[in-house]
């Protein structure tokens, strides 16, 4: 899981991304998926910050700049996004099907 941000790193940053991390691995990893990892892209970052925000959480993520990364390779295409957009809309109205069966 990458997640991009526009300005520098901050410390609050870490708690997203181990939160979105978790979310994604509950969700929708399936069994024979690897854990998933985070990486958080910022405009900048202070080492120092990076290193305390992300003492103590055990959740697989790193963080790097723009600099450090080829972002543009990185990024679907916008019909994969498109075609993952469709994708989700129909497993959702699928389990929503599915919860009112159940009531």
């Amino acid at each position: 899981m990458c997640e991009l941000k526009a300005k520098a790193f901050e410390p609050e940053f870490a708690g997203k991304l181990n939160f979105y991390v978790n979310a994604v691995d509950d969700l929708l990893k399936a069994e024979e998926d690897n854990p998933t990892i985070g990486l958080l892209i910022c405009s900048d970052m202070n080492k120092a910050d990076v290193q305390w925000s992300f003492r103590g959480i055990s959740t697989p993520m790193g963080v790097a700049t723009y600099n450090n990364v080829r972002i543009k390779d990185m990024l679907p295409t916008q019909e994969q996004l498109k075609e993952r957009m469709e994708l989700l809309q129909k497993e959702m109205r699928e389990t929503k099907r599915l919860m009112k069966a159940n009531k």
